[in-house]
């Protein structure tokens, strides 16, 4: 080609090669844009979330004026235009607010924008959003962006993926919001919105998602307090890769039964209601890698038809109500990484194929009924292992030791046995949390004739009931010590003094130490700082409690029972904030109860029984509005009823007894007082006046019956602590370790109460005990005690009651103990029911009874008088009557007696005149 050509060429060329160097240059309304974008915020470089520290640097700071924002740190301009189409500000330290008028908004050509991982203090999504119209991928997500999605957001017809929402935030979506946006994005193929809350989203809104069926690829709406039954149509969409619902704990639904051949990679359903069976459809996911379905209400078997899905890499099925065998044939699936299975009520033995599992790092079995013995391991992969709480036999397999990569082991709760030497375990040098409490049948020697290290890594040891004789040495070495549990144990004398300077100066992280029942003596051990947990009841530990302990603040769990500890209360007890549960019980401490609980606090349980506190009880304890348990038993506190008590919204026991309370009980003017409480205890005091109707009336959690709750469920949460009560069972004095959330009782047994029973007593339906007993209760059995189907037990003894025992009572059918004696019932006994069962105790001292179980015949006239029968104005039927009727004639007089049988008492004679006209 020559010279003319070329020029020829190139003449023709100058106008798209001008054309192609002034692209490269960024359109100046946009390049003001982003300057303006970037001064509008501060940069704060310590900005971090709960899932990782960012490590980033700005973006913005190679933003500079004068220069190509094209070149720019997170900036994709057009090649022809030199618009901004791109901007990924993601994790660039921003912090400030984005305003309506921002100019982020102005950038019409943006098909890309990220702004996740910086903090917007709170902002609105506003309205402009939709100005973008060309947007194809959003992202906003963990930005610290609240209030309601705007429905403008439908605008952006484009959209491909869209990311919203975050773990601190509170942006929400609305009906029509959702509605539109479905609708015109139609090309759709990525949507998270995790955290956004969609309380207001119906089954059928939720259910147009099925028109994205030819573009949705991954769906995730973790935690958007989803609600309602989900339509397994959207489980089945065709193209959907990935699929997340956890964490909507009101969603329910079920699996596809049958056609389920989507190319599923992931889906989770964790902590949902998902319920039903999960059926052998599931084994057509053949693309399917992860499955996470814990927390829901499966039930029935495991399929087999798992092991279809060859490309598995982790399982979670836990804590639902799986039942049978863990199915033999999943050995085909070679690619699992993680098996979750626990807390069901799987049988039968441990397939033989997880001990070979070449790729296997967690498994967890925990919580099911797996008997058979644990294998012995031939691929040494595991990480984490737990078997606990499972009816496991025979030895302890040797072949663990040699799980190098092990960090967690718990093998708690099963019936291992045989001999197991604890030094072995320091060939584990990766171990972080070990867990053998509770094998009373393996035998475990913590004696070695030389020394042994644990892994220096070692932070979580719980040895709790291993027959461990003295206080165990190997600790020491421990410089990372977070939990130790050596409780019921057989540990003797007193703590060691490197126990108390590891507490003091090396153990800075340690959170949990529970040494409670074991024979511990001498001085407290002082918590260190930063501790949440501290166990040492049960024990014989003496003197004072140590002002130190004022220095951890943080603890949530404080229990000191069962000891011999002297001195008073320390007033700091009553300001530590996060203190959820304070027991001193059954100790020798005297002196006033602090009178310094602050406001705000977080006390859910305060035990103080048994110990000789005396003083008024202080108002300040009004202050504790998260209250559910106060016992204040067998002290010497001496003051009138705490009326003030009452405004206590979620006080469930409340225990007086055994001090020396005195006066009227009476309700003070709180709308609903002691609203759910269930355990009212004020006996052993001076009390008097009437019984205190004005509170009982309002006992709504001893009226209603759940008869629909399945299982035992137990009062308080807290996985360390057990709520307890000494309560007065049936004539004896018991201690509940741990209380049913269904079990009430009313004890106002050995005070001065007078006046008549209570009618209102008759509809705390729930109630399970009833003990009035020694007081100087006057007037008849109410016949709405009857209505008390619960009870278990009822004690009206040593009063002054009268009249005849109500009939009714025999619809009492759990009534196990009955006592009346001493007082001034009459008339017959009646029959039936459990009162076939009581002996003569529960009558004695009522002389004018008769009838079984007594030897006392109701049926000769020479054992009455006129005397042993109702008042008149009480039964409707009395010797008067009769004396008409012999005045009138016999038939007339026995047909008025009969009328009277049908309206009122006394039943013995009723039945007499009843059966003579039969």
């Amino acid at each position: 080609m020559n010279i003319n050509n070329i020029i020829f060429w190139l003449w023709l060329l100058l106008p798209y090669l001008m054309l192609a160097s002034s692209s490269s240059f960024c359109n100046h309304h946009d390049t003001s844009a982003l300057l303006l974008f970037k001064n509008s915020f501060t940069l704060n470089t310590s900005l971090h979330y709960d899932y990782f520290w960012l490590s980033y640097s700005s973006k913005t700071e190679s933003w500079k004026n004068g220069t190509d924002c094209c070149e720019w740190d997170g900036v994709t301009c057009d090649t022809i235009s030199g618009h901004v189409i791109g901007l990924d500000l993601s994790c660039s330290y921003l912090q400030g607010q984005l305003h309506p008028n921002s100019t982020i908004f102005s950038l019409r050509h943006l098909q890309q924008l990220d702004l996740s991982y910086n903090d917007f203090s709170g902002s609105s999504l506003y309205s402009a959003i939709g100005d973008l119209v060309n947007l194809m991928h959003l992202n906003l997500s963990y930005s610290q962006i609240s209030g309601d999605i705007p429905s403008t957001i439908s605008h952006l017809s484009k959209l491909r993926s869209l990311h919203l929402g975050d773990d601190q935030s509170m942006m929400r979506v609305y009906p029509y919001t959702w509605k539109k946006l479905i609708q015109n994005a139609t090309n759709l193929r990525v949507l998270d919105l995790v955290d956004v809350d969609m309380s207001s989203i119906g089954d059928s809104s939720l259910s147009l998602l099925t028109n994205l069926s030819s573009s949705l690829i991954s769906l995730s709406l973790f935690d958007t307090k989803l609600q309602g039954n989900l339509s397994s149509d959207i489980l089945s969409l065709p193209n959907l890769q990935i699929l997340f619902l956890s964490f909507n704990k009101d969603l329910g639904g079920e699996l596809p039964k049958s056609n389920w051949s989507t190319p599923l990679r992931l889906l989770d359903l964790t902590f949902t209601a998902f319920s039903g069976n999960i059926p052998d459809s599931i084994g057509h996911l053949k693309s399917l890698k992860e499955l996470y379905m814990g927390s829901c209400n499966f039930d029935g078997l495991i399929p087999s038809s798992l092991f279809n899905l060859t490309q598995l890499s982790g399982i979670d099925l836990s804590i639902n109500k799986l039942v049978g065998p863990i199915p033999s044939s999943l050995f085909n699936l070679t690619q699992l990484s993680g098996i979750d299975l626990s807390i069901n009520k799987l049988v039968g033995p441990i397939p033989y194929w997880f001990y070979s599992l070449p790729s296997l790092l967690d498994l967890d079995l925990s919580n099911n009924h797996l008997t058979g013995s644990i294998g012995e391991f031939s691929s040494y992969s595991l990480k984490y292992l737990s078997l606990s709480n499972n009816k496991l036999q025979g030895n302890f397999p040797n072949s663990i030791f040699e799980l190098q990569n092990l960090t967690d082991l718990s093998l708690s709760s099963t019936d291992l046995s045989g001999h197991l030497d604890f030094h072995q375990f320091s060939k584990l040098k990766n171990l972080n949390y070990l867990e053998l409490s509770h094998n009373s049948f393996l035998s475990i020697n913590f004696d070695s004739i030389a020394d042994y290290f644990l892994s220096p890594n070692l932070e979580y040891l719980n040895l709790s009931s291993c027959n461990i004789n003295s206080f165990p040495k190997f600790i020491a070495p421990l410089q990372n010590l977070i939990r130790l549990d050596v409780s019921h144990n057989n540990i003797r004398g007193s703590i060691p003094q490197w126990f108390h300077e590891k507490l003091l100066h090396s153990w800075n992280n340690i959170t949990h130490i529970d040494l409670s029942f074991n024979k511990l003596q001498g001085d407290l051990p002082i918590p260190p700082n930063g501790i949440r947990y501290f166990l040492v009841s049960n024990n014989e530990l003496t003197g004072n409690i140590p002002s130190a302990i004022c220095n951890a603040s943080s603890l949530y769990i404080l229990n000191l029972a069962h000891n011999n500890l002297t001195g008073q209360i320390l007033q700091c007890l009553a300001t530590f904030p996060s203190l959820l549960a304070l027991d001193l019980q059954m100790n020798n401490l005297y002196g006033n109860i602090p009178a310094n609980f602050s406001k705000g606090n977080a006390l859910e349980t305060i035990k103080l029984n048994g110990n000789q506190l005396d003083g008024p009880l202080p108002w300040s304890l009004a202050h504790c509005t998260n209250l559910e348990v106060l016992d204040l038993a067998d002290n010497n506190i001496k003051d009138t009823f705490p009326h003030w008590l009452e405004s206590l919204q979620e006080l469930q026991v409340l225990s007086l007894r055994s001090n020396k309370f005195h006066g009227v009980i009476t309700c003070f003017g709180a709308k609903h007082p002691f609203l759910r409480l269930r355990i009212f205890d004020v006996s052993n005091n001076n009390f008097s006046g009437s019984l205190p109707a004005s509170y009982i009336k309002n006992f709504r959690g001893m009226m209603s019956v759940n008869d629909n709750q399945t299982g035992s469920k137990y009062m308080g949460n807290q996985y360390f602590y057990n709520d307890s009560v000494v309560v007065v069972m049936k004539g004896q004095y018991m201690e509940l370790e741990r209380i049913l959330t269904i079990f009430t009782t009313i004890d106002l047994s050995n005070n001065m109460f007078e006046g008549e029973l209570l009618k209102v007593l008759g509809e705390l339906h729930s109630l399970k005990g009833l003990n009035l007993s020694h007081n100087a209760i006057t007037g008849t059995i109410p016949r709405s005690f009857g209505n008390l189907r619960n009870l278990e037990w009822l004690d009206l003894s040593w009063n002054q009651l009268k009249g005849e025992i109500p009939v009714s009572l025999i619809n009492l059918n759990f009534l196990a103990v009955l006592n009346l004696s001493q007082n001034q019932f009459e008339g017959i006994i009646p029959t039936g029911g459990q009162f076939n069962t009581f002996g003569n105790d529960s009558y004695a001292g009522n002389p004018m009874l008769c009838g079984f179980p007594l030897s006392k015949s109701c049926n000769k006239d020479e054992d009455w008088s006129p005397h042993s029968t109702f008042h008149l104005e009480e039964s409707g039927f009395g010797w008067k009557a009769v004396a008409v009727g012999y005045a009138c004639g016999f038939l007339f007089g026995m047909l008025l007696g009969y009328n009277a049988f049908m309206t009122g008492k006394p039943q013995w004679l009723a039945r007499l005149v009843e059966g003579v006209l039969n």
